[in-house]
């Protein structure tokens, strides 16, 4: 195709609207979709784009865009909690089978550099692929899926430096690496973690007073890319920047926020990579040669699945089942292979022939992974459990709080004191940065700048894992709008929302929320006070404050059948009087009065 860019875009739009939900009706996979739609318009399939190349340059930016995702996830705070199974498992795993795997690579007589970043990409398991399996059989908080879950983050930690060092590698192939192109290396990255430490925080801070999402969008843009600019300035890899970045802002109150707001753009150009690499793999090359392509893909699955099993029983002391569980879940290849075969082919550490059947490889074994999994999970009956109940690595707290506060005002900072004293977790969201600035001041709170009545915000910060949801906002309108958000999102969840009057809670009970007047519980402890400073004994100011509460809780219920209608309101108030005063009558004279009537 040689037509203009909209013509393009429009044809990969339509390759990824086509391809993606038909791969992942049989469990194949959004990364498995892309490679095959690349494949099929590429030159060796219908030809409708014959620029590979061209594209994949511009399409590295959704990789810069994901490595700063990634680093806004691994904040150091989370890694300390997990670093026995992270470093420990993760760190064994991708150890041993990048010694095997390289090992294989140099029985080709390959050069040593280029069996080490064989051996490093084959090591990587998919994230994407491998926590969607465990999603789908519901075995992500299982033994086996924590464990999964920790060693998939060490691979995605252990794939920046690598991605760092290609660049090195391949201009040191022929030459010695000398000291002066390291310490070139670490002061740029040096630069960027003291001048990010100093700025990136405050940058935002100001951009998020301007309350303009679309000038807080392009600055998370311009601070991604422009970071990666510079290391690209540095010859080091534009996507060690972008974690760099990730990371320095992975305990900031803007974490959720940025995330939310870089997602989109990473999923579309991340697409258009794999897109992209897809076009440019020569099939007739590798056609030329299916049995060394199978004979790849047997050793990739043999050695990882024989390590994994290993690693699972020890040191991650799963029972063989789990262990079968975890080496069928992580024994394909990664997404983050593709990523490090393309560079080292740019940085010619490896030729196109290799990433072309180092390509075919992994996207075979990640072809492969759903349906060989389905297998092992028909064998529970016959691998008994056992092995000990409890593990070290059992005792890592929960990261995703069962407690979403929105809107960090007076009120919601009451709940979340009692939260705190109670040493309960929670996360909280608020859409003013100065009250962010001023509440995270006071101490380690997980407190996030944001908006949310935002759907991608709300499952950034967990909310798919929340049980009880307190929407505190001020404004009633935005009130609402979380609100009905909420309950389309998760109709399961419990919803306590703030009321500003009668009217307000009316709409939050249309939603089924349990609304809370605000001032309602304060009057009334002023006014029990006033009837205590005028002579009354205590006890009985309290029960006539119980008994007015009650009264006043049934005549909001009562009302709410009918608030759509003026004349109905008016008349449930009136006799709500007359109530109240035969209420107060029969407490003077001790007798019983029956609960008004709704």
């Amino acid at each position: 195709m040689h037509g203009s860019g909209l013509e393009l875009t429009l044809v990969f739009l339509l390759a990824a609207v086509i391809a993606v939900p038909v791969f992942k009706r049989f469990g194949l996979g959004a990364v498995l979709a892309y490679l095959v739609a690349g494949v099929v318009l590429g030159p060796d399939g219908l030809a409708l784009v014959r620029d590979a190349d061209r594209i994949l340059d511009a399409a590295e930016i959704g990789v810069v865009m994901m490595l700063f995702v990634i680093g806004l996830e691994l904040s150091p705070a989370r890694l300390r909690v997990m670093r026995k199974p992270v470093f420990g498992a993760g760190g064994l795993q991708v150890m041993l089978s990048a010694l095997v795997l390289g090992g294989v690579a140099l029985l080709f007589e390959h050069h040593w550099k280029t069996a080490l970043v064989i051996g490093l990409g084959l090591a990587l398991s998919s994230t994407a692929v491998s926590l969607q399996l465990l999603s789908e059989h519901k075995e992500l908080t299982t033994e086996h899926g924590r464990l999964g879950f920790a060693i998939l983050l060490f691979q995605d930690l252990v794939a920046i430096p690598l991605l760092a060092a290609i660049p090195l590698l391949g201009g040191a192939k022929n030459e010695t690496l000398t000291w002066t192109m390291v310490l070139h290396a670490i002061g740029a990255v040096t630069i960027v973690i003291i001048g990010g430490r100093l700025l990136l925080r405050h940058l935002f801070r100001i951009v998020a007073r301007t309350r303009m999402p679309e000038v807080f969008t392009a600055t998370a843009l311009l601070v991604v890319l422009g970071i990666a600019w510079f290391m690209q300035l540095a010859d080091l890899s534009a996507g060690l920047g972008a974690f760099l970045a990730g990371v320095l802002l992975s305990d900031s109150e803007f974490r959720h926020e940025l995330e939310s707001q870089i997602d989109p753009f990473k999923g579309l150009l991340l697409g258009l990579f794999f897109i992209a690499v897809g076009m440019d793999i020569d099939l007739d090359a590798v056609v030329k040669q299916p049995e060394l392509i199978t004979a790849g893909v047997l050793i990739l699955l043999t050695v990882k699945f024989t390590l994994l099993f290993c690693v699972g029983r020890w040191p991650g002391r799963l029972d063989p089942r789990g262990a079968l569980m975890l080496a069928g879940t992580l024994w394909l290849g990664g997404e983050f292979a593709f990523v490090v075969f393309s560079e080292a082919a740019r940085v010619r550490l490896m030729d196109p022939e290799l990433r072309n059947q180092l390509t075919a490889i992994v996207g075979i074994s990640m072809a492969l992974t759903p349906v060989l999994l389905l297998g092992l999970h028909r064998l529970p009956a016959r691998v008994r459990r056992s092995g000990p109940a409890t593990r070290a690595f059992d005792d890592i707290p929960d990261e995703q709080p069962k407690v979403l506060i929105a809107g960090m005002g007076r009120f919601g900072q009451i709940v979340a004191r009692l939260l705190t004293a109670q040493r309960i977790p929670f996360v909280a969201l608020e859409n003013s940065s100065e009250t962010v600035d001023t509440l995270r001041r006071f101490g380690n709170i997980r407190l996030y700048y944001g908006d949310p009545t935002r759907p991608d915000l709300l499952r950034s910060a967990g909310a798919q894992h929340v049980k009880v949801f307190v929407v505190a906002m001020d404004d009633p309108d935005t009130n609402i709008k979380a609100t009905r958000l909420i309950r389309r999102m998760f109709p399961e969840a419990r919803v306590l929302a703030r009321a500003r009057n009668r009217q307000h809670a009316w709409r939050l009970m249309d939603l089924s929320a349990e609304a809370y007047r605000e001032t309602l519980g304060s009057s009334l402890e002023m006014a029990q006070q006033v009837l205590v400073e005028l002579g009354m004994p205590p006890e009985t100011a309290a029960e006539h404050t119980r008994r007015f509460r009650q009264h006043d809780e049934s005549l909001m219920r009562a009302q709410y059948l009918v608030y759509d209608d003026d004349v109905a309101v008016i008349q449930t108030a009136r006799d709500a009087i007359s109530d109240l005063e035969k209420l107060f009558e029969a407490d003077a004279i001790g007798e019983d009065v029956p609960p008004p009537a709704r």
